[in-house]
């Protein structure tokens, strides 16, 4: 790892960089099954870009070139029991303003549904309102998503917007769901209150 590599460590996730020896890992996780499970929870509606291991390694290499050194690595690893089991991430929705939009994605259909989402989210978001002065982070979803919407609301955050009917997945139509959280409001709602003993099961 080098010094600006990040590692957040909870009480059963671990966060960290993306190392080299990792992508191939991630590439058999996210794009070797033919229909992953993941995805049809993971905003279906968009296609999954196809990628070989050689274009994914330079996709993710690519990346880590393109952020400047005032911002915090893009994209984490989420370890837990020993492995990887996804990753985290946040993009601007309009940087000039302070607009980021975090993200998650567990590709592991075992450490579903059990707080590990939960867990590495707080670490997340408490370690980008350390690193960077904003006064919102948001979590954009679906309306078929309910546990990622159950995981936004233990969070803290509020529903902010609801915009019905504009995804289409399966021939149904969907709402799609904009949450978000202030810094003050994180600020009350704590990462140790959020991590003590039991309260993600």
């Amino acid at each position: 790892m080098t010094a600006n590599d990040i590692w957040l460590t909870g009480n059963r996730v671990t966060l960290r960089s993306i190392q080299e020896e990792d992508i191939p890992k991630l590439w058999e996780m996210i794009y070797k099954p033919k229909n992953p499970e993941w995805k049809k929870w993971d905003a279906p509606y968009y296609p999954l870009e196809p990628h070989t291991l050689d274009t994914y390694r330079s996709h993710e290499n690519a990346r880590k070139e393109r952020l400047k050194e005032t911002d915090p690595d893009s994209r984490l690893i989420i370890e837990a029991d020993g492995k990887i089991v996804g990753t985290v991430s946040y993009y601007w929705e309009h940087k000039a303003s302070l607009w980021l939009e975090v993200g998650i994605s567990i590709y592991s259909e075992d450490h579903w549904g059990d707080g590990y989402g939960f867990e590495a989210l707080t670490l997340w978001i408490d370690h980008l309102f350390h690193v960077l002065p904003l006064v919102r982070v948001g979590l954009t979803t679906w309306s078929k998503n309910k546990r990622m919407m159950r995981v936004g609301e233990k969070l803290g955050m509020k529903l902010e917007g609801r915009m019905r009917k504009c995804r289409i997945y399966e021939g149904k139509y969907y709402d799609s769901i904009r949450m978000g959280i202030l810094r003050e409001e994180w600020q009350i709602k704590n990462k140790e209150t959020l991590l003590k003993k039991g309260s993600y099961q």
